[in-house]
């Protein structure tokens, strides 16, 4: 194993909850018995027991003692081996959410809800959506990952790297109602609205609906990022069958924060952001552009008049659980999802005739797409066997549109809404994928302690594009996969410690979409790689560790992964003026590391949760753009730090809670060739509140308080905005976006 990265920085997270705390114990004692106590490690951070790859799971609990509205995805950035980045403090401003796991970034990893498809997660996703559409953060029952290659069972075509499962939460078994106002820094003001049901007569029909409401101003520059969501979940009895229903509305508007380069901040100040709602520079700047023959990186590039994402989504699923006879059951999901979205941009490089010189730019997506997921689990003496079948059609309809700004003199288009009558089509695309994927798995006991699993899926994705306007990229590609196997073991060493390790293959469909994958290229381009373009494919091995005592919960575990055939997308110019990529396919990635997380309980009520990892993730071979050959062999792979670190303490005795959190994020590169990189930081967080139960109008009161980036540290959050290019000497590629300062936020939760 190569050790290229020595570890270069070291860091001591200290974090300690000290006063404050006199007549606690006493309260926890009155309060022993109170179901809301924290006495469990489960309810912290749960270890997968005998399973055969490295797994966590995060509860409800965790995530509620974020800032309400807080991304699930940001709740398991304490996990080791997670890179999660975000320019703002909750997670789910969109444009610039990240997740890397070991090396591999959300579209290379697998999303799913209640076991539905959420696709990969990319801003202009074109097979899913972003979970933060998919459902509220607070009926959020728990999140899985998976680090290394995921089960075969996850419906997934996108995960050469692990899987993130996302459940919702169980419905009450007695009527219940929640109520909950936060609000805070940048006037974000969040309402949360639950009605469970519970149990309704002989029928045991339950149901629970959900309603969300929030806000916020952007904390630099001007603009809101807004949500409303509605949601329904049902659950029937039949006898020893259940039939579940889900449905989830969501209408989002989310307001821009400018892409930075090291040479805007140095010239504009950290805080530098678009021009709204000051028209007249804007007006100004756009002029100078048109002067300059769009040549004037500065005029053209340093601010855009607005930008914004708006989406409308609607997801929705209808389950059945069926038991079909002694040790076999029968499960089988059929769900629907539309999207509807539109990305704006106020641009300088396309003027309005007889009005404004610039134009609103806008990449607009329409899903459709249905699918069924089935599967068979049969129990025969020692052998669990699993057999299923995931199939899904997906209609996606892409275009790239330029909206008018008739008057020089004020800003007619507005940046919340869907925008309609474009001034002119620059390209329109329909995409049909079609995906059928399949898995088989045995798991298996030899003796008592040896547990092995053995299975494989195969997949089959086509993807068909159709040219309305624009280059021509009609035509068909396909990935087919047969066989790709999975084998794993765990061996139970004591009632304390096992030992697991996995070996698996994966593969990556093909993206249909015209800002990305293949179809993203130049007609000649698409027209040259159409027939000998090979799918990006993964062997993943990993080795590890786990332990469970009394007070302690602990893993270890060691990675290797090669990762083959890597698509790089290498972006030309400005994002904004939308030039198609150059694709190269980059041979081998070889990614190495180690991952160690604790899980301590010191004395009662205080929990104390540490992870560590390292991670190598490094090009084995050079390749050719342009004929010419660009050297990265030995490079590392950009948005992929070798370091991570997360510390977090915690006191909660049923009433009182406090915690502290430190992040460390080592340095990360944003170049191919690691010339351009953003320095490593350290972050920390603290929550404080108190429930108050049997209060006579509400079973249970909290108030609870939520600051993050205490010290108010300046530093870069996500890396590849607008993509990764080959070098930056000069400082000046627009594709940094900054992390937010140091907020508060003020939350009241009420349950009747």
């Amino acid at each position: 194993m190569s050790f290229r990265h020595s570890f270069k920085t070291t860091l001591t997270v200290a974090v300690f909850v000290a006063s404050a705390l006199t007549g606690a114990q006493e309260s926890a004692e009155k309060n022993a018995a109170d179901k809301g106590a924290v006495d469990s490690l489960e309810e912290v951070i749960i270890f997968a027991r005998g399973v055969a790859r490295q797994q966590q799971s995060i509860a409800a609990e965790q995530i509620g003692f974020l800032p309400a509205g807080t991304s699930p995805l940001k709740a398991i950035e304490k996990l080791p081996g997670v890179n999660f980045q975000s320019a703002d403090p909750f997670g789910a401003y969109e444009w610039s959410t990240r997740i890397v796991v070991r090396g591999f970034n959300q579209n290379q990893l697998g999303f799913t809800l209640d076991g539905v498809p959420l696709g990969d997660m990319s801003y202009g996703n074109h097979n899913g959506l972003h979970i933060s559409r998919a459902i509220p953060s607070e009926s959020v029952g728990r999140v899985t990952l998976s680090q290394g290659a995921g089960a075969v069972t996850t419906a997934s075509t996108s995960n050469l790297g692990g899987t993130i499962e996302f459940e919702s939460a169980a419905l009450a078994d007695e009527f219940n109602a929640r109520l909950e106002a936060t609000g805070g820094s940048d006037s974000t003001r969040r309402v949360y609205a639950r009605l469970d049901s519970g149990e309704l007569g002989s029928s045991g029909t339950r149901v629970a609906v959900t309603v969300v409401d929030g806000t916020t101003e952007k904390w630099k520059g001007a603009g809101e990022q807004q949500q409303k969501m509605y949601n329904l979940k049902l659950v029937q009895p039949i006898g020893t069958a259940s039939v579940t229903a889900y449905y989830n509305f969501s209408d989002r508007a989310e307001a821009d924060y400018q892409d930075l380069s090291y040479d805007i901040i140095r010239r504009r100040g950290k805080d530098w952001d678009n021009w709204f709602p000051d028209w007249s520079s804007a007006i100004k700047a756009a002029t100078a552009c048109a002067a300059a023959g769009f040549a004037d990186g500065k005029a053209c590039d340093d601010a855009y008049w607005n930008a914004a994402g708006v989406r409308e989504d609607k997801l929705g699923y209808l389950g059945a659980d069926l038991p079909l006879g002694e040790g076999i059951a029968l499960s089988a999901k059929a769900y629907t999802h539309q999207n509807k979205g539109q990305g704006l941009w106020g641009t300088p490089y396309v003027s309005t005739p007889g009005g404004a010189p610039l134009a609103v730019r806008t990449t607009e997506y329409d899903i459709d797409r249905q699918g069924l997921i089935a599967n068979l689990k049969w129990s025969l003496g020692d052998h669990d066997l699993s057999a299923g079948v995931w199939i899904e059609n997906n209609d996606f309809n892409q275009a790239r549109r330029f909206y008018p700004e008739p008057n020089i003199a004020a800003p007619t288009q507005k940046f919340t809404g869907f925008l309609s009558n474009p001034l002119l089509t620059q390209w329109q695309y329909e995409f049909e994928t079609k995906t059928q994927q399949y898995h088989l798995t045995d798991t298996f006991k030899i003796g008592e302690a040896l547990r092995f699993n053995v299975g494989f899926k195969g997949m089959k994705v086509e993807n068909t594009a159709r040219t309305i306007t624009g280059a021509n990229k009609t035509g068909t590609i396909d990935v087919s996969e047969g066989f790709l196997p999975q084998i794993g073991f765990n061996w139970t060493l004591s009632d304390s410690q096992e030992i697991f390790g996995q070996a698996a293959e994966n593969a990556r469909a093909f993206v249909s979409a015209g800002t990305a994958g293949p179809f993203s290229s130049s007609e000649a381009g698409f027209n040259a790689i159409r027939d000998v373009l090979k799918p990006e494919t993964s062997d993943t091995l990993e080795f590890g560790w786990r332990y469970r005592g009394e007070s302690a919960t602990a893993s270890l575990t060691a990675y290797r992964v090669v990762f083959d055939d890597r698509q790089l997308a290498i972006q030309q110019g400005p994002g904004i003026v939308g030039n198609p990529a150059v694709l190269a396919n980059v041979g081998s990635v070889t990614t190495e590391g180690f991952e160690a997380a604790v899980n301590w309980r010191p004395i009662r009520h205080v929990n104390w949760f540490t992870s560590a990892a390292w991670n190598d993730s490094t090009f084995d071979n050079d390749y050719t753009t342009n004929g010419v050959v660009i050297p990265v062999a030995g490079k590392t792979v950009p948005d992929s730090p070798d370091l991570l670190l997360r510390s977090e303490i915690a006191y909660d005795d049923g009433n009182f809670f406090v915690r502290a959190d430190g992040n460390y994020i080592g340095k990360r590169y944003y170049t191919f060739l690691n010339r351009g990189h953003v320095d490593a930081y350290t972050l920390f967080n603290a929550s404080i509140g108190y429930r108050m139960n049997d209060l006579g109008f509400a079973k249970r009161l909290t108030v609870q308080g939520a600051l993050t980036n205490i010290e108010d540290n300046v530093y870069i959050a996500t890396v590849g905005s607008n993509g990764f290019v080959n070098a930056d000497p000069n400082g000046t590629t627009q594709t940094l976006l900054r992390g937010a300062p140091r907020q508060f936020f003020f939350s009241l939760k009420a349950e009747f």
